[in-house]
């Protein structure tokens, strides 16, 4: 294992560094809390660039681990600890990671793999909450989608909330960032993707359509959906009926719903 560092002083560079990267201050790197994160970052091929622990971490088999992935490794106090973590409860153990950086092309490549279970590319745009983000990109993952897209004005795909929510699924799934919708569009055209909409009034229930064509699926934010310019470049608008006048669903719950019944379709027999 790795000669491990102690360091005692909160104002220590490192720890100074740290706490910029959790607040989001650094672009090109993320901040990971958590011994179920970390596993998921130790089965990825994420790039981890330091580590952090509590003083006398048990898990010594996971400190072993991330050793094999990092030789900056530094133990500090509980007091020390709880100034750099992002949670009230901590569990000892903090990694920063290289941000993963995506492309278009790297989407293209994920619709001619043969390994996604859907084709489908799921584009979210300005969805501003970090929470329903991460849950959203855990559903797509279970679901197989072949690849993510988030809007530019979007909540932080690696923020610390939308890692919780997404729970390893963000460390795995190709996901193109910052993507601005006429570029999005063009790449429905050049990969012959049907531009599909979630919109509470559209005329198509999501079950009766087809779901083994290739689609782009696109979700709006939250609080707006889809502008009616925007809705007017869509190929297809889709939406879920539902009873008693309700309105609308969660968007992690529409896109739940959506979703799974295109992997029902395209895993029917």
């Amino acid at each position: 294992m790795s000669e491990i560092e102690k360091i005692t002083s909160r104002d220590n560079q490192r720890l100074v560094n740290a706490r910029k990267v959790r607040d989001g201050n650094v672009k090109n790197l993320i901040f990971i809390e958590g011994r179920r994160l970390v596993n998921e970052v130790l089965l990825s091929e994420m790039t981890i660039d330091e580590c952090f622990v509590v003083d006398d971490f048990g898990d010594r088999e996971l400190l072993k681990a991330v050793a094999a992935r990092t030789e900056k490794i530094a133990e500090i106090s509980e007091r020390v600890f709880r100034s750099v973590a992002d949670t009230d409860n901590p569990q000892g153990i903090i990694l920063i990671a290289e941000r993963p950086n995506y492309t278009v092309g790297d989407i293209e490549e994920c619709l001619k793999s043969e390994k996604s279970a859907l084709p489908i590319v799921l584009f979210l745009k300005e969805i501003s909450n970090p929470s329903n983000l991460g849950a959203i990109l855990r559903t797509a993952e279970a679901a197989g989608v072949s690849g993510i897209v988030i809007s530019e004005n979007s909540a932080d795909v690696y923020s610390a909330k939308s890692l919780r929510a997404a729970m390893g699924a963000s460390f795995r799934l190709k996901i193109w960032e910052n993507a601005a919708f006429d570029e999005v569009l063009l790449l429905a055209k050049n990969a012959n993707l049907i531009a599909t909409a979630a919109d509470t009034r559209a005329s198509d229930d999501y079950i009766q359509i087809d779901w083994k064509t290739p689609r782009l699926l696109i979700f709006g934010s939250e609080a707006h959906g889809l502008s009616s310019s925007e809705l007017e470049n869509i190929d297809q608008k889709i939406r879920i009926p539902m009873e008693n006048e309700v309105e609308s669903l969660n968007l992690a719950v529409s896109a739940g719903i959506i979703l799974f019944e295109a992997k029902r379709q395209n895993t029917a027999q």
